[in-house]
């Protein structure tokens, strides 16, 4: 079943009341390992504790960690309330497979921002009624799937056979039991010795190729976004009036996430931006003529702001910070030389010097920071950068540090989630550009850990753990490393601002990670254009280990589909319309022996979204080819080849 907007009190209160009815452990969380869901998790966790829930936080991975956790639940038959965040919006939840045999003492509420919904998990009755999804309002949409989908689970198919049997009676009285919860779970059996007014319709085989084609239309358009679940529970906040400045920054980040990674449009985010720029008028005093308020070490206020689409300004220099920006990239080509000097050009015809641009944002002269928006409105243009800005909001830390927008958040608890541990990287270090022998360079990035908990630091290229040194046990201690970058990343939203702030050097790395592999790519010509798709395959280099995790390649997928957006001719389809090829992108993970496959859709103009069909894509080829993959991650477009398997699956790979 599932609640709509107006309902969310509701949802929320079933799930206190049956806590307070239940154990002190009846409560658990499952979150998946995104900005979004983090955000999200933090929200619900708020509210649980203001009316003394307790709960239980536990990040999921994947499927596979989902099926541990279904199997780890059937031994705890005093949970009351299971909550996915970001998670089983595609899956049967309410089939055997799943959570159908459970007692009927649990619930499951599903927030998850991903589409299509499984029909089974909103329309269904029976254990499905125990399936609660949070909807946004796409379940009203859907009335002609609806009808299509009741049809084909309840009416006679056309072939049904007119026998009686055992089962068939015993079908029709369970149904008769069942008649006050709505449609029944089995098919009414056609008899002869019932009235002609009791006898079901039996569909035609034409509404049966048509109801049939409606499903196929509506689960195989591809996956794409709703709402943020981090927005479904600020509605749910505002419903029980308890919405402040924390939850809404946490909500913020979420939308702004999910525009960033091309979740959603354009229009979508100005919709929703329009939404939170008002609670933000709400929540915060306001300054008059967009003057900033006088700072104070308490100062946690939000302000809207325009922002750039450079990578971390702030907090970087703005030469760099421009040149791995995959906007400034798509419209200047930085990858060659002659893309270089017209980013230097750019900079010296607004009158900014390299020198100035390539010192610390912050100590950069302050006529030129003030001066920074209005010469880039009058110059960037000749150079093709029109879109430079977008609408967002900035929030302050009192003096613990200068103030974050969001896009700088998501960025550094992304790079958290991804690399925080369990991964070298080499960050730079202040003041050491230019440097020289003795004081240029960087260090490696380290995080301190608890030597009270369980994680223990991955070796480098398999090497022998504990006189050991099986793939097996450099996976579990990567599943026990992603775990303690989960954790770190989720204090970092909270109350481990330092950690934040750390965070964005980590950031800056794996942006130089993505630009440079990105760069090399497109300058070798290594991104080959197939029959129906582009084809980017990353085999060796010392950037290998960084992108054999599914958020660092997918986010070069996305750094190579804006780059390259103006600079690979779209296929014309028709005389009105183009359509850009999609990017299929493959890395080797040398230590498990498969490639790690990420598919993105290419839209020809900036902001436009489209349903991104790869993870049927994905399962087609996995059965023509009968290659060895597994998907590792809740994205459908996110999969793990095996490295012999490749070749065969990429040549069946059909989009």
């Amino acid at each position: 079943m599932f609640v709509s907007s107006t309902n969310y009190e509701e949802a929320y209160q079933s799930i206190v009341s049956q806590h307070r009815a239940a154990s002190a452990s009846s409560i658990l969380i499952a979150v998946a390992p995104d900005v979004d869901a983090l955000c999200a998790a933090a929200m619900l966790a708020t509210l649980l504790a203001q009316d003394n829930i307790t709960h239980r936080l536990m990040p999921i991975a994947g499927i596979s960690a989902l099926v541990s956790l279904k199997d780890y639940l059937a031994e705890r038959v005093q949970l009351s309330t299971l909550v996915l965040i970001n998670i089983g919006a595609h899956l049967d939840l309410p089939s055997e497979a799943w959570f159908g045999s459970f007692p009927e003492s649990l619930h499951i509420h599903v927030i998850d921002s991903s589409r299509p919904y499984n029909l089974s998990s909103l329309f269904g009755a029976g254990p499905a009624e125990r399936v609660v999804v949070w909807d946004d309002g796409t379940a009203s949409k859907l009335d002609d799937v609806q009808s299509a989908w009741y049809s084909l689970e309840y009416e006679p198919l056309p072939d049904s056979d007119n026998s009686d049997s055992e089962d068939d009676e015993d079908d029709e009285e369970e149904n008769d039991e069942d008649d006050d919860m709505g449609p029944p779970r089995k098919r009414q059996r056609l008899d002869d010795s019932s009235t002609t007014e009791d006898k079901p319709k039996r569909m035609t085989e034409d509404e049966y190729d048509e109801y049939v084609a409606k499903l196929e239309r509506y689960y195989l358009s591809g996956t794409f976004h709703g709402q943020a679940a981090s927005g479904v529970i600020y509605v749910l906040a505002t419903k029980l009036e308890r919405t402040d400045n924390d939850l809404l920054w946490l909500t913020i980040l979420g939308l702004t996430y999910q525009y960033l990674t091309n979740r959603i449009p354009r229009d979508i985010y100005d919709y929703w931006h329009q939404i939170y720029f008002n609670e933000v008028a709400r929540l915060n005093v306001s300054t008059q003529n967009g003057s900033s308020a006088v700072p104070h070490p308490d100062d946690t206020s939000i302000r809207p702001s325009e922002e750039l689409r450079f990578a971390l300004f702030r907090h970087w220099n703005l030469y760099d910070s421009m040149y791995h920006s995959p906007y400034v990239a798509s419209k200047l080509g930085i990858w060659k030389e002659r893309g270089r000097k017209r980013l230097h050009g750019l900079l010296a015809k607004m009158g900014f010097s390299l020198a100035q641009c390539q010192q610390s944002y912050s100590h950069m002269d302050s006529d030129l920071k003030r001066e920074l928006r209005e010469k880039l409105e009058d110059i960037a243009p000749e150079y093709g950068l029109v879109e430079l800005s977008y609408p967002s909001f900035v929030r302050s830390f009192g003096f613990k540090f200068q103030p974050l927008c969001a896009a700088d958040v998501i960025d550094g608890v992304s790079a958290l989630l991804e690399a925080a541990g369990g991964l070298r990287v080499e960050i730079e270090v202040e003041g050491g550009r230019n440097g020289g022998e003795w004081f240029g360079g960087g260090r490696q990035w380290q995080m301190k850990t608890d030597d009270n908990k369980e994680n223990i630091p991955l070796q480098p290229d398999g090497q022998k753990v504990n006189g050991q040194s099986s793939t097996q046990d450099a996976e579990k201690m990567e599943e026990e490393w992603w775990k303690h970058n989960f954790w770190v990343a989720f204090d970092a939203l909270g109350r481990d601002t330092d950690m934040l702030q750390q965070s964005l050097k980590l950031s800056m790395s794996l942006q130089r990670a993505v630009v440079r592999q990105g760069s090399s790519l497109i300058e070798k010509a290594e991104i080959k254009r197939m029959r129906n798709f582009q084809l980017a395959m990353l085999k060796e280099g010392p950037d290998l280990p960084i992108f054999a995790h599914p958020g660092n390649l997918s986010r070069l997928a996305v750094w190579l589909v804006e780059a390259t957006r103006d600079k690979i001719d779209p296929v014309a389809i028709n005389r009105s319309k183009k359509k850009s090829l999609p990017l299929v992108l493959a890395c080797l993970d040398e230590r498990k022996g498969t490639y790690l496959v990420v598919g993105v859709l290419a839209a020809p103009d900036m902001g436009d979204v489209r349903k991104n069909q790869f993870g049927t894509a994905f399962l087609e080829a996995q059965n023509r080819s009968n290659a060895r993959t597994k998907h590792t991650t809740f994205d459908t477009s996110v999969v793990e080849v095996d490295k012999e398997d490749l070749s065969a699956f990429l040549t069946k790979l059909q989009i």
